[in-house]
């Protein structure tokens, strides 16, 4: 169970990668694997949201396996945060598409980390306080909020 937990949350391994920082190769990844599936329409959005939600609840547990085993909170190889941040953000993808997709995706790519890194409250108190897997995942999804909040009001001054 482990071997999957670890899997699992450093995104296929992606958290070992060590060129970058683990959680902005996590973000580009993140964006590589999910940006054809919104721009394509692969699948619904509906079933974008629906796999958004099966994710975050499996996250839960395997994060929590994960921490458990290795006797750590929100270790850099956990990156599944990432890509559920990214995820949430392209829930909104239609709505927040600016010029066109591929400066949206750059813009997603640099807000989403600018907020992900300075943890603009409530994240900051999320990330010091609330030592769970939700925590672990709570703070990128209020990186994610931040960045589609940004992106509806460049939308809206576009």
């Amino acid at each position: 169970m482990i071997k999957l937990a670890n899997f699992f949350v450093s995104l296929s391994f992606a958290g070992y990668i060590k060129i970058i920082p683990p959680g902005t190769f996590a973000s580009f990844l993140s964006i590589l694997i999910l940006f054809p599936i919104v721009e394509y329409k692969i699948i619904s959005l509906e079933i974008f949201i629906v796999v958004f939600i099966i994710f975050f609840l499996l996250s839960l547990f395997f994060i929590n396996k994960f921490s458990t085993h290795t006797h750590s909170h929100d270790s850099k190889i956990i990156v599944i945060d990432e890509f559920l941040g990214i995820h949430l953000i392209l829930i909104f993808y239609e709505q927040i598409i600016i010029i066109n997709p591929y400066v949206t995706m750059i813009l997603i790519f640099i807000l989403f980390r600018f907020f992900d890194i300075l943890k603009i409250f409530p994240a900051n108190i999320v990330d010091k306080k609330l030592k769970s897997s939700f925590g672990v995942i709570l703070d990128d999804l209020i990186a994610g909020i931040y960045t589609i909040i940004i992106l509806y009001i460049l939308n809206a001054l576009y």
